[in-house]
């Protein structure tokens, strides 16, 4: 994990593993993985004129809850999965996927980001430490 600022990481998806939490949480703009030393925190850093969002998640996001994370993987496409709307208008846009499990399961989470093609359409994976 590299600093941000205070008590706030960047991370890499290798600080998942071994990990075990105690609460999960999504929304459309982020997925929340708490354990007992701070929160994972998977969102996107607003810039100006983009959209980063949650577009499906499948399998049950309670069972990364209990058990250590064995598996935590990330893929990125620039082409549209297939079965998916395609937007009207599309300029710039990235598909980011993640691939969570335990013992207990998978959890699949994708992302859909679009912009004009001049901001990021990336997901942030930032950790915020528990204070003592």
């Amino acid at each position: 994990m590299e600093k941000r600022y205070g008590n706030v990481f960047d991370c890499e998806m290798s600080d998942l593993i071994g990990r075990t939490f105690t609460r999960v949480e999504a929304s459309h703009a982020a997925l929340l993985l708490e354990c007992d030393e701070g929160v994972f925190n998977f969102c996107h850093i607003q810039d100006c004129c983009e959209t980063v969002e949650i577009e499906s998640i499948i399998g049950n996001l309670n069972d990364l809850i209990g058990h250590p994370i064995l598996l935590a993987e990330e893929a990125k496409s620039v082409t549209n999965p297939e079965g998916v709307a395609v937007p009207e208008y599309q300029d710039s846009f990235t598909w980011t996927f993640y691939k969570l499990a335990t013992i207990k399961g998978y959890v699949d989470v994708r992302w859909y980001g679009e912009s004009n093609g001049a901001y990021s359409e990336s997901v942030d994976l930032i950790f915020t430490e528990k204070s003592a």
